[in-house]
């Protein structure tokens, strides 16, 4: 199998949410995990795929608890 264009994959989730979205970078990636759990969003978690060696493997999977704490954290320091 042939390298995708995006070789990034995320796979949004919560009790009414589940999509699919891939991204070009790694950054692309994260920018949209932010958006995608952040503050009143009814997701809970993101897992991340990365395309290497042929396949798709887990890069990690992220929580909303984890960017809504970083958020507001950032958010506090701003001030």
């Amino acid at each position: 199998m042939r390298k995708p264009s995006k070789p990034w994959r995320v796979t949004v989730t919560g009790p009414e949410v589940e999509a699919t979205s891939s991204f070009t970078s790694e950054q692309k990636t994260y920018a949209f995990i932010r958006a995608s759990l952040g503050a009143g969003s009814p997701a809970e978690a993101a897992k991340v795929e990365q395309w290497e060696g042929g396949r798709w493997w887990h890069f990690e999977t992220v929580t909303a608890n984890e960017i809504r704490t970083a958020q507001a954290a950032e958010h506090v320091t701003e001030k």
